[in-house]
């Protein structure tokens, strides 16, 4: 291969499956795959990665956890290499200071109840741990918020522990410092949507 037509990312991390893979998971921080997924996905041999993810796994970048019999990959965003994987291989550059208010990848998502969703949380819940996958704020009484959770607990393709709680409600349980919600905010999170500050005013 020439210089011209080699890829740099490929040099500086080492192999094509390699790069390919880096950039799955910290392109989409929100997801997990099985390896048989992966390989659908970036389009390489299963051994390759294998290897590659054993590789990664070993210095901390991804992390996996079981579930249903299956081991899912993912970004382990506590790595100190995390944020400068997101700045490379983020296919939404972060343009603003605020994370809270960047591009976020659940922007896609949220479209169907934007009228009805105050905030959102989703967390890094590991299956077993206690807690949520998401904290859903908003006014749910139509029931919008429940079947728009439910549609997304099917397209993340596993059970997903989820909360609604009315703008009023989560404000006078911070506000008293209930345990319950206090617990979901002491999470590792993955990702906050919250415009208003409602989470972290």
């Amino acid at each position: 291969m020439s210089k011209e037509n080699s890829n740099p990312a490929e040099k500086i991390f080492g192999s094509k499956t390699r790069t390919k893979l880096l950039n799955l998971f910290f392109s989409n921080l929100d997801k997990s795959y099985y390896v048989r997924e992966i390989t659908r996905v970036i389009e390489e041999q299963i051994n390759s990665v294998r290897r590659e993810l054993l590789n990664l796994e070993s210095v901390g970048i991804i992390k996996n956890d079981t579930y249903d019999n299956k081991v899912y990959y993912s970004a382990n965003l506590k790595h100190p290499y995390a944020h400068a994987l997101t700045e490379i291989f983020s296919k939404k550059v972060d343009t603003t200071k605020d994370k809270d208010v960047r591009k976020s990848s659940w922007d896609e998502y949220i479209k169907p109840v934007k009228n009805y969703l105050a905030a959102l949380l989703i967390t890094n819940r590991v299956p077993g741990q206690e807690g949520v996958d998401m904290l859903i704020i908003g006014n749910d009484k139509t029931k919008k918020l429940t079947h728009w959770a439910e549609v997304i607990e099917k397209k993340q393709g596993k059970p997903m522990n989820y909360a609604i709680l009315s703008q009023d409600d989560f404000l006078y349980r911070k506000s008293v410092r209930d345990r319950f919600v206090l617990e979901i905010l002491d999470m590792d999170v993955s990702e906050i949507i919250d415009p208003d500050k409602i989470i972290k005013e």
